[in-house]
């Protein structure tokens, strides 16, 4: 009969130091670091960092905090002058930076008068409109006594004499859509020759046709850029 012990729990039994136990298999955790192979480690962490350097959101550190406007700002408009000291000083400085603006804007117009390019409007830039320019100055338009002729109707609009404004509704009339008419045929002409000249030119007809008509309208001494030929000279 084996005799139990007083406390009623079965005794283990005893096993040697080299006999120990052994799992079958090692259950390793994934939320748990081992020193044993450290190559894992390092093998996750490269991993990672190429899935992050491959992901579209992830941007590379410029290694610098990004300037503020007005730094940069200052940057490029190279160093600041010091403040005036006075009052006269800062009066001078103002004359002297109103003549500077005013002497730029009159070169500037001057520029744009003799159609230079680098200081035209987008709509007047290019070959295409230069040629168009010259096709529409080398004759004289109809079209271009429009200005003129608001001026003439509101003048006889509040003359105190009936028979003037008797006669100058149907006159505005019928020379308004004899403008009309002119425009038209004017802006087919210049679609036609401008597609013959340039065959590659990008530019829609309709936007060719109004800046012709619009350049037409004009009076000559007061078109911007200034013509560059004589009314009847040939344009090929």
């Amino acid at each position: 009969m084996v005799s139990q012990p007083p406390s009623g729990r079965v005794p283990r039994p005893e096993v040697p130091g080299d006999q120990a136990l052994a799992y079958p298999g090692v259950v390793k955790l994934p939320f748990l670091r081992t020193a044993e192979n450290p190559a894992d480690e390092v093998t996750d962490e490269a991993l990672t960092e190429e899935e992050v350097a491959a992901s579209r959101a992830y941007t590379p550190a410029k290694g610098r905090p990004t300037p503020k406007r007005r730094e940069a700002e200052s940057r490029r408009r190279g160093p600041v002058a010091p403040p005036p000291r006075t009052q006269r000083e800062a009066m001078k400085r103002s004359r002297v930076n109103k003549a500077d603006r005013r002497s730029a804007a009159a070169e500037r117009r001057e520029r744009m008068a003799a159609g230079d390019d680098r200081y035209l409007l987008a709509r007047d830039k290019g070959p295409v409109r230069a040629y168009v320019r010259d096709v529409v100055d080398s004759r004289r338009h109809l079209i271009g006594l429009f200005m003129p002729l608001a001026l003439v109707v509101l003048v006889a609009m509040v003359s105190p004499v009936p028979l003037i404004q008797a006669y100058a509704a149907p006159g505005t009339v019928v020379i308004l859509l004899m403008m009309i008419v002119e425009g038209l045929l004017l802006a087919r002409t210049v679609v036609k020759r401008v597609r013959a000249k340039f065959p590659d030119a990008r530019d829609r007809s309709l936007s060719l046709g109004w800046y012709s008509f619009v350049r037409a309208s004009q009076i000559r001494k007061l078109r911007i850029p200034k013509p560059n030929v004589k009314v009847g000279d040939t344009v090929s």
